[in-house]
């Protein structure tokens, strides 16, 4: 396979979860009143909003993939451009377009988790943690996500919406982690796998509540910058793993971070992508 092939496989991965993504909100947004358990079983039911999970899983496969296939700088690129893809498509499931400040924040948060990705050293080695290491991340991550949850309950929608899908994001980082290490390990703690499904399940209702908010730039944005900075820093706080070292690494990217974060501020002060902006579409 050529990394010609590769960063295809990739640019098709960033296009089905960007869709899985933009499907599952144009379904959420009609239940803005439903608590997160009640939203989550409702829209369970919805087959739109489960052919959107199957396309973000199948893109979240084809990202694996193509990380086997090609080099990380070449692969990487075409994975974030799921934030690209993902607001347009958004935008047309609701009947309007994106104008070009969204798309430019968009661009912003895309090349700064790009540069983050990039400059944060391969690890080493396979990763350990141990039992009441791996117990206190996942407390943490439930302690930080309740934080953000109560604190998005007093918050404007954008707000509210970035609040949750950040609390998600660090959900999914944590759970990612300890995946990690029990499949590094040979699964030899099943234990691990079995204590990150109730998480990772609190993580799609948070998200979901956060889509609901109608603010989707906003809330793809914040889960798509948290999800990955999270598991750096487990890796780094918890595995070991290197950060990038070095004056100009490190500046880099704390500014990379910092184009990231504004990218965020920008599109948590977009349109709203609400059931009253956009067509009737009679399949449910």
């Amino acid at each position: 396979m050529s990394t010609l092939g590769a960063a295809a496989i990739a640019l098709l991965g960033a296009v089905f979860f960007a869709l899985g993504a933009a499907l599952q909100q144009f379904e959420a947004v009609t239940e803005p009143h439903a608590g997160l358990t009640r939203r989550l079983v409702l829209l369970l039911r919805r087959p739109r909003w489960l052919a959107g999970g199957v396309l973000i899983t199948a893109g979240g496969g084809l990202h694996v993939l193509a990380l086997g296939l090609g080099p990380l700088t070449v692969v990487q690129p075409m994975g974030v451009a799921s934030m690209l893809f993902a607001l347009p498509i958004a935008a047309a499931l609701h009947g309007r377009r994106v104008d070009r400040k969204e798309l430019a924040a968009a661009g912003a948060v895309s090349a700064g988790l790009l540069g983050l990705v990039l400059l944060v050293p391969e690890p080493s080695g396979p990763p350990h943690l141990g039992d009441a290491a791996a117990a206190g991340l996942l407390l943490a991550a439930i302690a930080v996500a309740l934080g953000c949850r109560l604190a998005a309950t007093a918050a404007g929608p954008a707000v509210r919406s970035g609040l949750m899908a950040a609390g998600a994001g660090v959900l999914y980082g944590a759970t990612a982690t300890l995946t990690r290490v029990a499949v590094a390990e040979g699964f030899a703690r099943p234990w691990l796998l079995l204590v990150v499904l109730p998480p990772a399940l609190a993580a799609l209702a948070l998200l979901q509540g956060a889509y609901a908010a109608g603010r989707f730039p906003v809330a793809f944005a914040s889960v798509q910058l948290t999800d990955p900075l999270t598991a750096v820093a487990c890796g780094a706080l918890l595995l070991g793993e290197p950060l990038p070292a070095g004056g100009a690494t490190a500046f880099a990217a704390l500014a990379a971070g910092a184009v990231a974060a504004a990218g965020v501020v920008v599109l948590a002060r977009s349109n709203p992508l609400t059931p009253a902006d956009r067509p009737r579409i009679p399949v449910r």
